[in-house]
């Protein structure tokens, strides 16, 4: 292959004819190159910021977090709070954390723990002093307070509504550390073969920190930002909306664009806030915590479609995915034909009706491929309440490919890694396991070759660029990823475990390594 200025300009025997005249030549000592990947539903600022708070992720049991916890107020005595990410929600029966836990560590100055899935934390008792949550505190709107049987909170705190009512007294972060955690975070996505990312949950009070690191030049990648529309304020988002947009566009560095809007439609299932068409199997007075009610969606997603942006929704219940595909049926309806590309995103339950509307109202079907496993927080937290009927049509990649759909992958990190490796390998096997004896978690089979295509040409047509990259051919632009062999000839079990060696953004690399030396002919 041979590439001038960014660009792909020959590929086969022709490019070999210019191996004499190349300024740089390099060897992939028979590895493979693709295309680059993509990730279609991530949170890089998140995943950054993780690293500016007592590192939780890895901790293996309670007494670990509380451990980490304290050291980490020993070393910073001046910080007011005590922010991290992120614990395991099945540390702890049905994921509900004690604040007597951290008081027991940090009683005089304010923590708050972001699980796993971002849609819970667990604060001390401190933090919920702060912001007023006592037993008489009302169930907030959109949000839930984990309480003790007389009421009083116990110290885990469910969704935004909730949430939000704690964090709104966090001090914001400085500019210099948000460009700090996007320079981290891109950064590790190029050292997995990434070039492309979509930001699928931006507050517009961060486009201030994506603008400073594309004039930096700290942004690895190219990012693409979905702003949160705001159930109960989102006709008064629409014109920052636009202004937001245009800044971007205004500001014309190529690593940074804004054409899309997100809509949370519900929560988790391990958190009975997934909206569910039938009621949770362990809560039978429960069907989950939708955020929208239908015409407030329909007017929103009409109004910014008009507006010409892209819609992104996180829909993890069966209910909340007919929500989202009855709402993208009202935009066709309402605003006529147009390429608009609606992304679904997680799609973690389909009743088996709403299949064929995935196809026929065009929808890109968004899946984190590191879902489907049986892990721990599967069999724990998600079967009990899902039941057995519907754990066994969980995460229905292969059969909604088949379909006709595209399907594009992601990771959703920090939620789960980030490397499309390890979404590729699971997506395969449906296994989070190298052992091939792994019991895979229901569901049709997805080759290699798809799995690729998913995390690359798909992900590049969701991001409108399919006629400029996503493929390896003659004139597109030179996003490539190299891996230290084929994955479609390897064995499944191994695909997880490859190595990206190289990274090319435009012909740019943002990512090196020297592979491991032939011996004999052999690796």
């Amino acid at each position: 292959m041979a590439v001038t200025n960014g660009t792909i300009t020959a590929v086969g025997s022709t490019a070999e004819a210019l191996i004499s005249v190349a300024d740089n030549l390099q060897n992939l000592h028979g590895g493979y190159l693709g295309p680059a990947f993509g990730d279609g539903h991530a949170h890089p600022l998140f995943a950054g910021l993780e690293d500016a708070g007592p590192q939780i992720r890895q901790c293996e049991d309670l007494d670990e977090i509380l451990a980490t916890v304290k050291q980490w107020a020993r070393d910073h005595p001046g910080d007011g709070w005590i922010v991290g990410a992120s614990y395991d929600a099945t540390l702890a029966e049905n994921g509900h954390f004690d604040a007597k836990w951290l008081d027991s560590v940090v009683p005089d100055r304010p923590v708050l723990l972001r699980a796993w899935d971002y849609h819970t934390v667990w604060v001390n008792s401190r933090a919920l002093d702060i912001a007023g949550i006592t037993a008489q505190s009302p169930e907030p709107e959109l949000g839930r307070i984990v309480r003790r049987v007389d009421g009083s909170p116990l110290g885990t705190l469910c969704e935004p509504g909730a949430i939000d009512l704690v964090t709104a007294y966090i001090p914001a972060y400085s500019t210099e550390i948000l460009v700090a955690a996007l320079a981290l975070a891109t950064d590790a996505f190029a050292k997995v073969g990434i070039t492309w990312v979509q930001d699928a949950w931006v507050e517009t009070e961060s486009l201030e920190a994506y603008l400073a690191a594309a004039q930096q030049g700290a942004l690895h990648t190219r990012v693409n930002l979905a702003f949160r529309a705001d159930p109960f304020r989102w006709a008064q988002q629409l014109p920052g909306f636009v202004l937001d947009r245009d800044r971007v566009l205004f500001l014309g560095e190529e690593r940074l664009t804004a054409h899309t809007i997100k809509f949370f439609l519900d929560g988790i299932i391990e958190s009975h806030t997934a909206h569910m068409i039938d009621a949770y199997s362990d809560c039978p007075d429960s069907h989950g915590l939708p955020n929208w009610n239908d015409q407030a969606l329909v007017d929103a997603a009409i109004a910014v479609d008009a507006l010409g942006f892209q819609l992104h929704m996180h829909a993890i219940g069966d209910a909340a995915v007919r929500q989202g595909l009855d709402t993208i049926e009202a935009v066709v309806a309402a605003n006529g034909p147009r390429d608009r590309r609606p992304v679904m995103a997680h799609l973690q339950t389909i009743n088996p009706i709403d299949l064929p509307r995935f196809k026929d109202l065009d929808v890109i079907a968004n899946f984190e491929p590191l879902w489907a496993q049986q892990d721990p927080v599967m069999t724990e937290l998600t079967f009990p309440r899902l039941g057995t009927e519907r754990s066994t049509r969980q995460f229905q990649i292969g059969e909604i490919a088949a379909s006709g759909v595209r399907v594009s992958f992601g990771s959703d990190w920090p939620v789960t890694h980030h490397h499309p490796m390890q979404g590729i390998g699971t997506a395969v096997t449906r296994t989070g396991s190298a052992d091939p004896a792994s019991t895979p978690l229901a569901g049709a089979s997805y080759d290699v070759a798809a799995a690729l295509d998913s995390y690359s040409t798909q992900v590049a047509y969701q991001a409108f660029a399919e006629n400029s990259r996503g493929i390896l051919a003659t004139g597109q632009i030179a996003d490539l990823v190299w891996l230290e062999s084929d994955p479609r000839i390897s064995e499944q079990h191994e695909v997880a475990e490859l190595n990206v060696l190289g990274t090319w953004l435009a012909g740019i690399p943002t990512h090196h390594v020297a592979p491991k030396p032939v011996l004999d002919g052999t690796r």
